[in-house]
């Protein structure tokens, strides 16, 4: 019987990337933040990952091989938006790396790009939709309707609009004004629509400060009243609730109106009572019972 000997021999791992390589890496995506950096932190993972592929170090890849990925995205039916943007990171990074003498010469430095169409192509909701949807979120909540209201009628990011403070909100020049950060960091003040300013009222109640947003869970949006008492109305069946507009299944299909919704400049009152906007000096008004006014007969 024949015992096989144990070999005493250390493999040797070869580093995925050489300290110039991973220089340039760090260094090129310190120079951005947030969603900016996380894009291209994407990208170039990618990148890196194609080339670790097949056995292409960072800094010795030409030219075909930046097309030869491109060619690849294409045919994993990546949008041509997308390829160009990947395309663009990796030029920047070796870019970057030419900069600061760690390469010769970039390899992207002439790299041909896919053309994009800069047209938009995206369904929008023109005005009756855009009515109609703030007619249904005016129906919800009043986190719901203060939401779709910064959205439409001030032109919010989500980001923008769900990382929003209390705090935030002030009057300039008997405007009701909001602070916000843009993309990049940027604070802005915006004045807000009357529409918006009175649905942001009802939406943050006498709550003085935190986020102007709760965390919304399976029950709906969290939160309670001074006094301990819960800020949201209870449940309605859902037999009782008012038809809204809703989406259909697929992502580019448009809003559809469902039966018994009513037309966004419909003067019919609602069947449900609407608390009034509240005023800035003198507290919430009466609810209004929803009561259409009848004429006087002739005499």
């Amino acid at each position: 019987m024949t015992t096989a000997a144990l070999s005493t021999a250390l493999a040797t791992i070869q580093p995925v990337f050489t300290d110039a390589e991973r220089f340039a890496l760090a260094g090129f995506l310190a120079g951005y933040r947030g969603l900016t950096r996380e894009a291209y932190t994407l990208d170039l993972r990618q990148f890196t990952a194609w080339c670790r592929a097949r056995s292409l170090n960072l800094f010795a890849v030409r030219r075909a091989d930046i097309e030869g990925f491109a060619r690849d995205l294409e045919a994993r039916g990546r949008a041509r938006a997308t390829v160009t943007r990947r395309l663009c990171t990796i030029a920047g990074f070796y870019k970057y790396a030419v900069e600061e003498e760690l390469l010769d010469h970039s390899p992207a430095a002439h790299l041909r790009r896919p053309r994009v169409d800069y047209e938009s192509h995206a369904v929008a909701l023109d005005r009756n939709e855009l009515g109609a949807l703030l007619v249904a979120a005016g129906l919800g909540s009043p986190a719901e309707h203060a939401l779709i209201s910064l959205l439409a009628l001030n032109g919010l990011r989500v980001s923008e609009a769900t990382s929003a403070d209390i705090e935030h909100l002030g009057l300039e020049r008997g405007h009701r004004t909001l602070t916000i950060t843009r993309k990049g960091g940027k604070v802005v003040t915006i004045p807000l629509a009357p529409r918006t300013a009175r649905a942001i009222d009802l939406a943050i109640g006498e709550r003085t400060d935190g986020p102007m947003f709760l965390a919304a869970d399976a029950g709906g949006w969290t939160g309670t009243a001074p006094g301990g008492s819960s800020a949201r109305s209870p449940a309605t069946p859902a037999s009782a609730r008012p038809s809204r507009l809703i989406r259909s299944g697929t992502r580019s299909s448009r809003l559809r109106w469902m039966p018994g919704s009513r037309c966004a400049t419909c003067r019919r009152p609602p069947r449900t009572p609407i608390h009034a906007p509240r005023c800035g000096t003198t507290g919430p008004a009466a609810a209004w019972t929803g009561t259409p006014r009848t004429s006087s007969p002739h005499t």
